[in-house]
């Protein structure tokens, strides 16, 4: 249990519902200081919600959170001061430079010309944007843009950066040379970081990981540790006979397999002797057959059944 000085981030028993829809179930969460948190789960999943309460733009149905000490809902402009927000949408102007970008979100935290103008010269030399900075917005990539919202985030100096799914619909290049900034930020800027992401290669780098299915957290542990919990290896079975070999694997070997997407998976200790079996005992009803070590969808389908696609 972290002490009070140790937590940046608390939430107890939150809760959220649209209408007859839940999205959020009784999250409780603490995020010591320094931390990269990932918040890993489906579209749908509740994600999203969950970080328009932490950013003060939704009122949670029950439970509270607080953020630095502060309390999302009572003390809001206490707590918009502690965070930087990357939202999912892009918050550029695209018409604006990137110089402008910076300086008029600089102007909405209150920050003096003479203030923003080292502050800003200093993150664009740090995200290698000072060649950039006369550029309209609309010109950038999305790597470009991208690296120029996490700049944004990080010119009121925050305590919190809050990311909704940073890299979605970013070329791999991209991905990686964000999550290059992202670290330094981290580092240089002692910061906090939560991010949301459906993207097993963003949930790999977190030091932490909370795994949330339909509004609840079902599992919260670091990437290796949460593999762990997965034993041995995972067999995958490509077939036009789903339910058949299902039943066969039960009632012939005493194998538990679960349908995921159009596959039969099954977790065992000795995947490469199974294998060698099944294929002498069902060659004709399977079309093929992966062996692979666990991952963190792995992990994510041993806890929910599914996969995170769904």
């Amino acid at each position: 249990m972290l002490s009070s000085a140790e937590k940046t981030i608390s939430i107890e028993n939150l809760s959220h519902q649209y209408k007859s829809r839940i999205a959020l179930r009784s999250i409780d969460l603490q995020v010591a200081k320094g931390e990269i948190l990932g918040i890993l789960g489906p579209n749908g999943g509740g994600k999203t919600t969950l970080f328009r309460i932490l950013s003060t733009l939704l009122t949670p149905s029950e439970g509270r959170a607080l953020i630095c000490g502060h309390d999302v809902v009572r003390e809001s402009s206490k707590v918009r001061k502690e965070i930087g927000v990357v939202f999912q949408s892009a918050s550029l102007d695209d018409k604006l430079t990137v110089a402008e970008n910076l300086r008029y979100h600089g102007y909405l935290y209150g920050l003096s010309s003479r203030i923003l103008s080292g502050k800003i010269e200093e993150l664009l030399r740090a995200f290698g944007l000072s060649g950039r900075a006369s550029e309209r917005a609309e010109t950038l990539s999305g790597g470009l843009k991208r690296r120029v919202e996490l700049a944004k985030a990080l010119l009121p100096d925050p305590s919190v950066l809050i990311l909704d799914e940073p890299t979605t619909g970013l070329d791999p290049l991209a991905r990686a040379e964000f999550w290059t900034q992202l670290k330094s930020a981290h580092k240089n800027h002692s910061v906090t970081v939560l991010l949301a992401t459906h993207l097993l290669d963003d949930a790999e780098k977190c030091t932490r990981l909370s795994l949330l299915h339909q509004g609840a957290i079902v599992a919260d542990d670091s990437p290796q540790s949460l593999k762990e919990q997965v034993k041995g290896e995972t067999v995958s079975i490509e077939t036009d006979e789903l339910a058949a070999l299902a039943r066969l694997l039960q009632t012939e070997f005493n194998l538990k397999s679960d349908l995921v997407g159009e596959q039969l998976r099954i977790e065992v200790e000795d995947a490469h002797h199974l294998v060698s079996t099944l294929m002498e005992r069902f060659k004709p009803l399977i079309r093929s057959v992966k062996v692979s070590q666990p991952t963190l969808e792995d992990v994510f389908i041993h806890l929910t059944g599914r996969k995170l696609e769904d």
